[in-house]
């Protein structure tokens, strides 16, 4: 006798296992950050135990474990919020230029960030982290909506232009900063640390600092999400469905500058993790940008906390900048993006 097997439709059967897949990468990658965070707040100079911070937390700790954790919580809170501010403002970047390859670099951010804080050691005798950030957030900031207006400005205007603009206003402020570091000595060494990038020497008032920036253009970010997936329709499409493509990319734009900005200038031009991170939470979870800002908001928190330890633990009791470890965890990435690249085209 012959039977019959009621195989479930196939569209069905897909949704459920992109659900599936989705929610065990929520609950990987937010496991993966809690222990992140715990390994940050653990491992130093002296190596703290798993123990030794629930006695803190509980109040019942030694005084000198107290105090040698209580001052690494500075830097994994900074970690935190620079980490989720360079992974959303990459994954922002490259879907509203649809260029797999752009980060925060690409407006003149770092560039911007750079020249200020230079001028304002040169010229005005700035010193010391917080008075840096403070220099540093309006130069990223200007710089950041200086590229959106000469890339918007004219009937010719497009994502070309706008990368044009920030390759220029790069190259033009990165002549200054040479300049200017060249012929003073004293310049290039406060400008050589902070350029590298790194989570430790900061303290609170850097984080509470840049706190509201960062959470306008998470929030920013969070609204466009609808918007960006219609826009990687194409423009015609995209207006067709209803949707104002360039009201979309100008806020993708400002979410990705007010991120960026509060990110440098916090801790510095930290490379590779706004590229690097969209790539890896397109990989897990797809092209819908509401997720990939969920997901990149824990994986890029995640990444830059590991690659501190890393840093801490390599060479102790001296430590590598985490701007350096970044860079190379990101050129494996780069590399992967581009081989990527070349099999979709």
């Amino acid at each position: 006798m012959a039977t019959t097997t009621h195989a479930p439709p196939s569209g069905a059967g897909t949704s459920r296992a992109g659900t599936a897949r989705r929610v065990s990468s929520l609950v990987i990658a937010l496991v993966v950050l809690v222990l992140a965070v715990f390994a940050s707040i653990m491992f130093g100079s002296r190596t703290t135990s798993f123990g030794d911070v629930l006695h803190v937390l509980s109040g019942t700790a030694d005084p000198n474990v107290t105090t040698i954790v209580e001052s690494r919580c500075p830097r994994t809170a900074l970690g935190v919020l620079a980490g989720l501010c360079l992974a959303v403002a990459g994954t922002l970047m490259q879907g509203v230029t649809r260029n797999p390859l752009a980060d925060p670099g690409l407006l003149g951010i770092n560039a911007g960030a750079s020249a200020s804080i230079v001028a304002a050691t040169a010229f005005l005798g700035a010193t010391g982290s917080t008075e840096t950030m403070w220099w540093a957030l309006p130069g990223a900031l200007i710089a950041g909506l200086l590229v959106h207006a000469i890339g918007s400005a004219g009937s010719g205007s497009g994502l070309v232009r706008l990368v044009l603009a920030g390759a220029v206003l790069s190259a033009v402020l990165m002549a200054f900063i040479q300049a200017v570091t060249l012929s003073r000595p004293k310049v290039f060494d406060s400008y050589r640390y902070w350029v590298v990038g790194a989570l430790g020497g900061r303290d609170f008032d850097v984080f509470w600092s840049v706190l509201p920036f960062a959470m306008a253009g998470l929030v920013l970010a969070a609204v466009l999400g609808p918007g960006l997936n219609t826009l990687a329709l194409g423009d015609s499409t995209a207006a067709s469905l209803g949707a104002r493509p360039a009201l979309v990319r100008a806020g993708g734009l400002l979410s990705a500058t007010l991120l960026s900005a509060a990110a440098t200038a916090a801790v510095g031009p930290i490379a590779f993790v706004g590229l690097a991170v969209p790539h890896v939470v397109r990989a897990l979870v797809g092209v819908d940008f509401r997720v990939q800002i969920l997901y990149s908001a824990l994986v890029g928190p995640a990444l830059l906390l590991l690659a501190d330890v890393v840093g801490r633990v390599v060479m102790r009791p001296q430590e590598l900048m985490v701007g350096v470890v970044t860079a190379f965890i990101g050129a494996p990435a780069l590399l992967i993006a581009v081989r990527r690249m070349r099999g979709n085209s």
